[in-house]
């Protein structure tokens, strides 16, 4: 086997590895939805003591606002998803192929060729006294009708307001003779790990339900969606919660009750809410509109490690790396450059990519807003119009100059081995015209290089922030950092289809 087929293997295993989702073995993420025929064991959490003896008032007050959704859906025969208890766009789906493959979770299997109705069920909570209900899109995603059931038993067909996939919010409406029991919303960004909370749902069709736990965790990422910042909570939730409301001990809502972690599908303490304050504004929004429209930017973003500060002379490791701008896109035309490190927009500090998704997100597309971003050691500031996020997007192409040279080089420094991509390296390797600088053909596993990520099969597009065209520009642009007294050194790696920054140490070589 040929040093290139070598690297078109490695090469071809990292696209592979960059689509995994790391998550505990034997462990799934599961909504916490319940179609009729599922089964499950419950494992008992500990109690908590409520500050006054007992949660009976803030039960007594909240438990007639929450409600049932019985969402009924007629089952498509595809033996691709043939017992799968959840419709097929869901933002957890991945979890479910990834731990149980086309066997899907428990529930009501259908047969081949052959169509059903079949009901799922999940919680709800009313927040206005005309019949206005909030619950989770995955509750009624795919639902030919809904039924909404009162805590007083009173069964009445339900209205979709409106949707909103990427943050699993949904709005709901019946038609009701008189004024409502509602929930207050409470403020989800004054909760700290530990403080009390109580869920309440109708977990399994049971009836509802009120269980009470801690919270554990604030900002968990389940790479679900794009604006992931959910609270991991101790107090069980199961398969019929999710849409519940999560009630602070004063009563109010503070988070919507979506998703556990399980290795049986029932309750082992870790729950996780969407925040209020998020889900909030989006049912504002969808109450008076029915849909949202997000902003669009238009960049591939990472965090600012320490080293990346270290590499670029920023003081703090906050802000956005913009990895790459999308040709066309509002960032390219408003100058936002590779390298660049945004650190506001429209007036949000921006501390990691998470903040400014959702800072962007928030604008409404065609207005203007403004970005702070680091940029070749200084401020800069950057005028931009906020796009759609369903306009189309392209990625970038790279300067598609070379000085032709072919070379093969190291950089002891940091334990590299770099080529030239001469046309026969390009063919090899199946590398666009467009594809320029210095392969890694090798990475010394000792070495620092190693240690922060880099893979054979990487291409180096540039240095410290400045486009590199051969492998003898990469070697001394990285000794010349050095030489500097840089305690790292910035790589542009271009990793298949993506772009990524790499912050190397020097201290490590």
């Amino acid at each position: 086997m040929s040093s290139l087929d070598i690297l078109r293997r490695h090469r071809v295993a990292a696209l592979l590895g960059a689509a995994l989702v790391i998550s505990p073995v034997a462990y799934s993420v599961v909504r916490a939805d319940h179609a009729l025929a599922a089964t499950t064991t419950m494992t008992p959490v500990p109690g908590v003591v409520a500050p006054h003896g007992s949660f009976a008032p803030i039960v007594a007050a909240d438990k007639p606002a929450v409600v049932t959704v019985t969402s009924v859906m007629k089952a498509q025969p595809q033996a691709s998803n043939e017992g799968m208890p959840f419709n097929g766009n869901s933002p957890f789906d991945q979890y479910f192929r990834q731990f149980f493959g086309d066997q899907g979770m428990p529930g009501p299997r259908t047969p081949p060729q052959q169509s059903q109705r079949a009901e799922a069920l999940g919680s709800g909570f009313i927040v206005d006294p005309d019949g206005t209900i909030v619950t989770n899109n995955h509750v009624i995603d795919g639902a030919s009708s809904i039924k909404v059931t009162l805590d007083d038993g009173t069964e009445v067909p339900a209205k979709l307001v409106g949707r909103d996939a990427k943050n699993d919010l949904a709005v709901l409406k019946i038609k009701v003779d008189k004024p409502l029991p509602t929930v207050k919303w409470g403020d989800s960004d004054k909760l700290m790990p530990g403080d009390q909370v109580l869920a309440i749902g109708n977990p399994f069709g049971i009836g509802t339900t009120v269980t009470a736990g801690i919270v554990s965790a604030r900002g968990r990422d389940l790479h679900s969606g794009p604006f992931d910042d959910f609270i991991q909570i101790d107090a069980p939730i199961n398969h019929g919660n999710s849409g519940g409301p999560l009630v602070d001990v004063d009563g109010n809502v503070v988070g919507i009750n979506t998703a556990i972690y399980s290795p049986n599908g029932g309750s082992v303490g870790v729950g996780f809410a969407i925040p209020s304050d998020q889900a909030q504004n989006v049912v504002a929004k969808l109450m008076k509109d029915g849909s949202i429209q997000y902003g669009y930017l238009g960049v591939q973003i990472q965090p600012v490690t320490a080293d990346v500060a270290s590499a670029i002379g920023l003081d703090q490791a906050n802000g956005a790396l913009v990895s790459e701008v999308n040709k066309g896109s509002p960032a390219a035309m408003a100058g936002v450059q590779t390298g660049d490190v945004i650190t506001s927009f429209a007036g949000h500090e921006i501390k990691d990519p998470k903040d400014l998704s959702r800072a962007v997100a928030d604008v409404s597309p065609g207005a203007k807003a403004t970005l702070d971003a680091w940029r070749d050691g200084k401020k800069v500031e950057v005028s931009v119009d906020v796009g759609s996020n369903a306009d189309d997007v392209k990625t970038a192409a790279l300067d598609d100059n070379s000085d032709g040279s072919a070379q093969n080089l190291r950089s002891p420094a940091i334990g590299l081995g770099l080529m030239d991509i001469t046309p026969d390296v390009r063919e090899q390797l199946n590398l666009p015209s467009s594809e320029h600088g210095a392969l890694v053909a090798s990475v010394n596993p000792d070495k620092a290089a190693s240690a922060s990520g880099i893979q054979a099969g990487d291409v180096i597009v540039a240095v410290n922030q400045s486009p590199v065209k051969s492998a003898r520009q990469v070697s001394q642009a990285i000794a010349q950092a050095e030489k500097a007294g840089k305690k790292s050194v910035l790589l542009l790696v271009d990793r298949g289809e993506a772009q990524i920054y790499v912050a190397v140490p020097f201290a490590n070589g």
